[in-house]
């Protein structure tokens, strides 16, 4: 990619006026410069019951506040990301003296079987798991990190994650929710891909703020018009765009950001002062996927917001555990965070008795992705050859990349909504369809392809006979 700084001017990202973020008074200022100089200072006012042995036994640790979640969770996190993103195995290994993960708290196995240092980078804050925020703290993680990065090859340096750099919450939708609190205020708005999953127009609109929809195109495989979205941004509209969403593979779609688009849009964000906001729960769903295939996790031509969590890397949505990951220049860097730990300490830190079993969800992600994986991809083969079997052969599937579901093209003709109360009526099976997804024009039909794969052709084949059914009397 070409250097983004020396293609276009920056703006600096405009944030939200709803984050408090005055001046601490004189005591808050006392109390960090006491704790900065390794000051402990008793409190008068500690009402935090876990640090006066009222704790019950099912809850033992003493209890941090941590508003960005909690230490050991967010060094065990950097330590999976680091190790996934530089292509290694995530492995747990040791504890330290109280339980929790020791300072190296991963590994990551190379494909020799090697155990690597995964250089979980800039680990800040003190022993007890407090956080470093603001400027200065961010500037000392930083150089921390670039310490940790001296010791690597320069291919494993761009991959470390910074734990700091990490939020934990219980999903991404409360992730959502937070970013649009810092960075729109009411009536600001945000870009959206359609066709696209309903859900950021839904939480934009809880937080008062308004969804602009830039459209995906298909001309044999899924594209985002960036001309269109350039334009947007040039318009009397695009002065209130504040984020733009990026889905990565993008949900009904399956279409993942092309090399191409990623420098148009990273250039677009610059250029405007935006945020970026990237989903990437689907990313390691890779179906029929391209070369040169990235995620956007990381990247710093503009600030970043990563999305992801473990109810779809685990295939577990009652795993509530989600995560932002930010980057980008280190002044919208330092200034997002410090605004997002204003957020994130008025709504609380995720629950330990979660964040407890982080490390060993992670220990099981790899080999839950790929079973997924395996499934997913399983099914997609079985769909192409009962849709090639099929005798009227009016079916078929747009070109999908990645995720774990599918669009079913049928004949135009046939209404959406005529033909799912067709399949409720007759099939005892029901569905979503295009339009649920604002697709452009009418004939399509969502599929998932997650179900076990006896039961998935018996859908499929049952979906197919009301399709052909309906297509022979439109032609009648």
């Amino acid at each position: 990619m070409t250097d983004i700084f020396a293609t276009v001017g920056r703006m600096t990202v405009r944030f939200s006026s709803r984050v408090d973020i005055r001046e601490p008074n004189p005591i808050a200022v006392a109390e960090a410069q006491a704790k900065a100089e390794g000051v402990a200072l008793d409190r008068l006012n500690d009402s935090n019951p876990t640090r006066h042995g009222l704790a019950p036994a099912l809850v033992p640790d003493i209890y941090t506040a941590d508003p960005r979640g909690p230490r050991k969770a967010r060094e065990s996190l950097a330590a999976f990301l680091t190790a996934r993103t530089a292509g290694y195995r995530y492995v747990s290994v040791g504890t330290s003296p109280d339980g929790g993960v020791d300072a190296r708290g991963s590994a990551a196995v190379g494909a020799g079987g090697g155990v690597r240092d995964s250089a979980i980078a800039g680990t800040g804050g003190d022993a007890r798991g407090d956080t470093t925020v603001g400027t200065e703290g961010a500037a000392r993680n930083r150089a921390a990190a670039g310490d940790d990065a001296r010791n690597h090859t320069a291919g494993e340096a761009r991959c470390l994650v910074d734990p700091d750099d990490l939020y934990l919450l219980s999903s991404t939708s409360q992730a959502y929710s937070w970013l649009f609190k810092l960075l729109c205020d009411p009536g600001d708005a945000v870009l959206a891909p359609k066709p696209g999953y309903p859900l950021i127009e839904s939480i934009a609109a809880l937080e008062c703020v308004d969804t602009i929809a830039y459209r995906l195109r298909y001309d044999g495989s899924w594209y985002i018009d960036t001309g269109e979205l350039a334009a947007l941004l040039d318009s009397e509209a695009g002065a209130r765009v504040r984020a733009l969403v990026l889905i990565n593979p993008n949900n009904p779609t399956g279409s993942y950001v092309k090399p191409s688009e990623r420098e148009t849009l990273i250039n677009l964000c610059a250029a405007h002062g935006v945020a970026l906001i990237a989903d990437e729960v689907f990313y390691d769903y890779t179906l029929e996927p391209f070369d040169g295939n990235s995620r956007m996790a990381g990247e710093r031509g503009a600030l970043t917001f990563a999305l992801d969590g473990f109810s779809k890397m685990l295939a577990a949505p009652h795993a509530k555990v989600g995560w932002i990951q930010v980057s980008g220049p280190d002044h919208d860097v330092a200034e997002a965070k410090r605004r997002l730990d204003v957020i994130a300490d008025d709504y609380l830190p995720m629950s330990d008795l979660i964040a407890q079993a982080i490390p060993d969800l992670l220990d099981a992600a790899e080999d839950q992705t790929a079973r997924v994986r395996e499934r997913v991809r399983g099914n997609l083969a079985r769909l192409h050859e009962l849709l090639d079997q099929d005798d009227c052969g009016v079916a078929s599937v747009p070109h999908a990349e990645g995720g774990w579901n599918v669009l079913v093209r049928v004949p135009s003709v046939i209404d959406e909504n005529e033909l799912v109360l067709r399949l409720i009526e007759e099939r005892r099976l029901t569905g979503q369809p295009g339009y649920f997804f604002d697709m452009e024009s009418n004939g399509y039909l969502a599929v998932s392809l997650l179900p076990e794969p006896q039961e998935f052709e018996r859908l499929i084949r049952s979906m197919l006979s009301v399709v052909d059914a309906m297509t022979q009397e439109k032609m009648a």
